[in-house]
């Protein structure tokens, strides 16, 4: 990261203002076709085009607003690398929601189902990642203030938050490996063939970054993906970006459950 990001940082908190009683020891960043389950946050909505050193999200299906509750805090849409975004764009979200004081990050996605027995629609909660994308959000000098040179990565994904999640599922939720890439073209046959012999169960264009800059930081995390297709070459025929955003719509309801029970077990709770 540059060496100026602590200031970037505090320009974005500054730009948001949090008032006396927004204190979110949580934070919800949602993925593609996901945006409309930040209505249900309590609290203040903010476009991303008012903080300061926010990109503006171009992907269908990424709202681009911040919403600012009590104690949850809701990112509705997410920057990618494959826009032209910078790591330091794409991570700053993660390290406001830290310096808004969330200490425990849910991250979900749309992703693509390597493992056969996988379904389009299906929750998954991600176990561990591949990093596949080429660049690391921690790259560059180590500003003073934020976290280790070399934060340990063997509890990416908390396994408490996992086994709470299991708990409160209410039809049972297979765990993966999630693998992402740069993209935005899709993955090549080969390439899904190559992430599954490296162990992956899952494909996508996010959310590494974010939880590399989360551990680092000492957020826990708690990551599900919807399987919204099955990648290149699993089945037969083309992927297109309107699938995945129709299969997340459908898959709403059943997330929207899942997060209301982990969220209703951690202290937080999202409106009818």
């Amino acid at each position: 990261m540059n060496p100026d990001y602590p200031a970037r940082v505090r320009r974005a908190v500054a730009s948001v203002a949090p008032r006396s009683d927004e204190r979110p020891a949580i934070g919800l960043i949602l993925g593609s076709g996901l945006g409309a389950l930040a209505d249900r946050v309590e609290g203040r909505e903010i476009a991303f085009s008012r903080i300061e050193g926010f990109p503006k999200p171009t992907v269908e299906g990424h709202a681009g607003t911040l919403r600012l509750g009590r104690s949850l805090a809701v990112m509705a849409g997410r920057f990618h690398f494959y826009e032209g975004f910078s790591m330091d764009d794409l991570v700053l979200p993660v390290f406001l929601l830290h310096a808004l004081g969330v200490r425990t990050l849910i991250v979900t996605n749309a992703a693509g189902g390597i493992r056969r027995e996988y379904r389009p629609g299906q929750l998954v909660l991600i176990r561990d990642h591949l990093n596949l994308m080429g660049d690391s959000p921690l790259r560059g000098p180590n500003p003073p203030g934020f976290g280790p040179r070399f934060p340990d990565m063997s509890e990416a994904y908390s396994k408490g938050l996992r086994a709470l999640a299991r708990e409160r599922s209410s039809g049972g939720l297979a765990e993966g490996v999630y693998a992402g890439f740069l993209g935005p073209a899709y993955e090549t046959p080969a390439e899904v063939r190559m992430a599954e012999a490296m162990g992956a169960d899952l494909v996508g264009m996010s959310t590494v970054p974010e939880v590399i800059a989360a551990r680092y930081l000492g957020v826990e995390v708690l990551g599900v993906s919807m399987v919204t297709n099955m990648a290149a070459g699993i089945l037969d025929g083309a992927l297109s970006h309107d699938e995945v955003v129709q299969t997340a719509r459908r898959v709403i309801p059943t997330l929207a459950g899942l997060l209301e029970a982990v969220l209703a077990a951690l202290g937080a709770t999202l409106r009818p």
